[in-house]
């Protein structure tokens, strides 16, 4: 353990992002949701009422900054 480990603070985020999203996913599909509907909505419009309170699921979604969750998706589609 000679080297000295490099951390990238966006890595950090965008991993919690997709577990966030993963999370939340799960929770709406729970529900009986659509859960990409759901989460399409809410980024596109910001209304927390797309996300379903089950699970805690709009308190997770909410402490996200939108624009950064719309970055994460769109960088991982285009890899």
């Amino acid at each position: 353990m000679d080297k000295t480990k490099v951390y990238v603070v966006s890595d950090f985020q965008d991993e919690l992002i997709k577990e966030t999203l993963k999370d939340v996913n799960d929770s709406l599909d729970e529900k009986g949701y659509d859960p990409v509907n759901q989460i399409v909505g809410y980024l596109i419009s910001g209304d927390p009422g797309y996300i379903s309170s089950y699970k805690e699921a709009r308190k997770k979604m909410s402490r996200l900054d939108r624009t950064k969750v719309i970055e994460v998706l769109v960088r991982n589609l285009l890899k």
